[in-house]
Formats: C-alpha cells, sequence, structure tokens
C-alpha cells in the first residue's frame, strides 16, 4: 500500500481488498477510482454497476457509495482533498482555477453508479496518469508535488469533458432535444455570470425567443429555470462553505447575491437550515441526491 499525503489538493491510496470496509468521506472533494484488477459491484445510492479491469469511477463525499467484492480487488483511489485552499493564502489564480474545477466536477457530477469514462482514449489518459502520479509519490515524494499538481490538472480536465459528454444531468432519459443538455451545461460553466443567465441572453444563444425558453426549460427539466439556476448556485455555495475559507461576502459576491443577508435567506429556505447550522453539521444538503438521505451507509 502507498499513500501519499500532503498539504496539496491530493492524496493516492493503492490497496487490494477482498472486503469493502467503511473509508472517510469528509474533507474532500470527492475520489477518482481505478480498478487494476478485480471483480465486484458497485453501489451509490441504491444504484448498482458491475465493475472490473479498467473500470473507473467518480466517489462522492457522501457515505451513501459501497463496492461488493467479489474478487480480490485492487484500487487506486486518487482524493481531490479541499487543504490546498485552507489554512493557506489561496489568493492565487492558480488555486481559485484548481478550486473552480474541482468544484465544477463535484456540482455536476449526478451521483450515479456507472463507468465516468465515456472513450477509450480518455480511459488510457487517466490509466496513463495515475500510474505517473504512483510512480512520482513512491520514488520522490514531496519533491513531486508540483509534477504531480500538473498532472492533477490534466485528469481534472479529462474528468470535465467527460462529465459534458456524459448523462450526468437530470433529464429524461427519453429526451431527443439535445439543445436541454448544452443549455444546462452553459448555465453550469457561467453561473458565476448573472447577466449570461439573463432570458435575453439565453434566447439568443440558443436561438430561441425569449418568451420560449422558460417554457422550453421546465418542459425538459421539470422545475422552473430560476429554481434551477438558484439551486446551482447553493450547491456551490455548500462546495465553498465545506471545503474552502472563502468569506460569506465573497461567496454573495462570487455568486451574483445581493448581499450577505440574501444569500442566508435564499441557503436557508432551499436547504431548511441556517449556514451556521450547514457548517457546523459538516454534511452537504443540496448537493445530495434525494435518495442519499435514505440510502444504507457504506
Amino acid at each position: 500500500m502507498q499513500i501519499l499525503e500532503a498539504q496539496k489538493p491530493f492524496e493516492i491510496q493503492e490497496i487490494e481488498l477482498k472486503d469493502w470496509k467503511q473509508r472517510p468521506v469528509k474533507n474532500n472533494f470527492f475520489e477518482l477510482v481505478l480498478i487494476k484488477d478485480g471483480e465486484g459491484t458497485q453501489c451509490i445510492n441504491y444504484n448498482h454497476h458491475r465493475y472490473s479491469q479498467g473500470s473507473m469511477f467518480l466517489l462522492p463525499p457522501l457515505k451513501c457509495h459501497s463496492f461488493t467484492i467479489e474478487k480480490p480487488t485492487r484500487f487506486v483511489f486518487l482524493k481531490f482533498t479541499d487543504s490546498f485552499f485552507k489554512n493557506e493564502k489561496r489568493n492565487t489564480k492558480e488555486k481559485n482555477e484548481w478550486f473552480n474545477e474541482a468544484a465544477y466536477i463535484l456540482s455536476n457530477y449526478n451521483q450515479l453508479p456507472g463507468d465516468i469514462i465515456k472513450n477509450d482514449m480518455d480511459r488510457t489518459h487517466l490509466s496513463d496518469l495515475t500510474s505517473m502520479i504512483l510512480q512520482e509519490s513512491r520514488n520522490y515524494g514531496n519533491e513531486s508535488i508540483t509534477l504531480i499538481k500538473s498532472l492533477m490538472n490534466c485528469i481534472m480536465e479529462i474528468l470535465i469533458r467527460n462529465i459534458k459528454r456524459g448523462n450526468f444531468y437530470e433529464v429524461p432519459q427519453n429526451n431527443t432535444d439535445d439543445r436541454i443538455t448544452k443549455m444546462l451545461i452553459y448555465i453550469n460553466e457561467n453561473i458565476g455570470k448573472p447577466e449570461l443567465l439573463r432570458i435575453e441572453n439565453l434566447a439568443e444563444v440558443f436561438m430561441m425567443s425569449p418568451t420560449y425558453v422558460s417554457e422550453f426549460f421546465k418542459k425538459q427539466v421539470s422545475i422552473s429555470l430560476r429554481e434551477y439556476i438558484i439551486k446551482a448556485k447553493l450547491k456551490l455555495v455548500e462546495i465553498r462553505l465545506l471545503n474552502s475559507d472563502f468569506t460569506l461576502t465573497q461567496i454573495a459576491d462570487d455568486l451574483g447575491f445581493t448581499d450577505v443577508s440574501h444569500l442566508s435567506k435564499t441557503f436557508k429556505r432551499y436547504a431548511g437550515t441556517s449556514i451556521r447550522e450547514f457548517k457546523n453539521n459538516g454534511e452537504y444538503r443540496l448537493l445530495k441526491r434525494n435518495t442519499c438521505s435514505t440510502a444504507l451507509q457504506a
């Protein structure tokens, strides 16, 4: 077993297991899991998916996931942690870009079981990148931090493009209008830019009449455009509250809330708890799929 732990945005572990054991889930964005060999089933929210050599999954920072191991399995866990943004000066472009990319992945990944990777080329890239990180951590330790950060940035870019390609947005499975997926991607990419999310701009970007945009969105997603945008923002609020040292003023400014009071009232209305209570509890609420609250604990 090899573990690299540092006050940087990652931890990596390679381990062979015959039985699944509960693992810590707090203080990280998510984990990328690679199956080196073995067979079994992954479970998230009572949904199951077979795994075998070469499978690649994302694990959310929630306790509603597990693996049923049928043949001894060698896992590689690459954990994207929050330590990069806590107890350090984080006012650098590099850190903010890293945080935004990690937050995008976590807020848009739909916490469903199954392989995250959609094509063989990206699967090969991720396998090679992860092998390089393992080799660097074994041979050079902390001397490799800078290189490993670069490799992890590459991994995040691959994950983001696979999320955009995949069926990770909650739209009907029989949907044949790809405009809604493109619209959801556009909204989530520009969630901190209110001017780009106005009806008039969405109408222009997606070549619809302004009067039809809201009707189209609600028909496809089953909630109003306004509510979707608010909830998408609040998912990022949760991530910032639990995984960074952003102040409430910074969060409100970055995500287009009028002020801290507006942020606090909106958060309580949709999350059902105050920001203080949420931080004290330390568990995601809006970021969870509904079934997470009742799922068996891993």
